[in-house]
């Protein structure tokens, strides 16, 4: 198979770099420092489950010169989705498989808007990681675990194929039953633990722990099992408990993607996860008052990573 990874940070350098270090054939779609560092000295695999290095790497930031992919793994940040299914079409053959491994449940239907929905794979992730200088991807929490299928939820050759080279490559990987289910129970988790230690600028041991803190991410999962509901998106019935147990076993220091994008002024996730909330509760008259203060909260910070300029104020 041929897979390319297209964004190799956190997310596509991880399990990019596992699928190449056990030999598929794989190319990154990169730029800039990133790019360069992974040229010259290879991708460096940080991790508390051990580090790697791979040495070659196969990496371009030239789509149209890789050729028709197999499999697209699309590892950008949410925000950056519509611009990635622009970037990806020279990749695109008839039976190429692209998976969407973003936070959030509205990149399948951006991918598709651009190039078709026949291409278009669900699909989700479970790891703490990010990128800590060029080349260089750190592995601080969660076991790294893959998820994804086909939106219909047919066992499909193409799905099959991947699973296996998953395996290969010792990455734990599951094909959900139900995969819009699926990325609903991960939005579900990441939309709320996000929101909350990026509003407190805290991490997950500290929100966890504290009681009000604690009744914040209770209420923010209720709210969104409610929305998930009237979508009528068939969650689990045990997906509360699950998700609480989940937040509990993090390690205490761990922190969220959206949440260092803010704390540090970059553009983040906010739109896709609690903003999406927002939206989509309103389309099915479900209120949602605590993601609606998460969203209003952390909007002016956002707009500042975006160069917003605010009446009277030079930000």
């Amino acid at each position: 198979m041929r897979i390319v990874i297209f964004g190799p940070g956190g997310v596509g350098g991880y399990f990019g770099g596992r699928l190449a270090q056990a030999g598929e054939d794989v190319t990154f779609i990169a730029r800039g420092a990133h790019l360069q560092a992974m040229r010259n000295l290879g991708l460096r695999l940080l991790s508390i489950q051990g580090d790697h290095i791979i040495h070659p790497v196969r990496a371009t930031d030239t789509p149209a010169e890789v050729g028709i992919a197999d499999v697209i793994l699309v590892a950008v940040k949410a925000w950056q989705v519509p611009d990635a299914a622009q970037a990806i079409r020279p990749m695109v053959g008839p039976q190429t498989a692209v998976v969407p491994l973003q936070n959030g449940v509205e990149a399948p239907a951006q991918l598709a808007a651009v190039i078709g929905s026949e291409a278009v794979l669900g699909g989700l992730c479970w790891i703490v990681s990010f990128i800590e200088g060029p080349g260089i991807i750190r592995h601080t929490g969660v076991e790294p675990h893959v998820v994804f299928g086909e939106l219909d939820n047919r066992r499909s050759e193409r799905v099959e194929h991947l699973y296996q080279a998953f395996f290969r490559a010792g990455v734990k990987v599951s094909i959900p039953d139900d995969m819009t289910a699926a990325m609903w129970e991960k939005f579900i988790f990441i939309a709320t633990i996000s929101g909350i230690c990026a509003v407190t600028r805290m991490p997950v041991g500290v929100v966890r722990s504290l009681p009000q803190t604690r009744q914040m991410i209770e209420q923010a999962i209720q709210e969104m099992i409610a929305v998930a509901w009237m979508h009528d998106i068939k969650v689990s019935d045990s997906v509360f408990d699950w998700t609480m147990a989940f937040i509990d076993r993090m390690e205490p220091h761990s922190t969220f993607s959206m949440q260092r994008d803010l704390m540090a002024g970059r553009p983040s996730e906010l739109e896709a996860q609690n903003g999406a909330v927002v939206r989509l509760g309103k389309a099915v008259n479900v209120v949602t008052p605590l993601h609606t203060f998460l969203y209003h909260s952390l909007l002016p910070m956002e707009l500042q990573a975006r160069g917003q300029h605010f009446e009277g104020m030079e930000l």
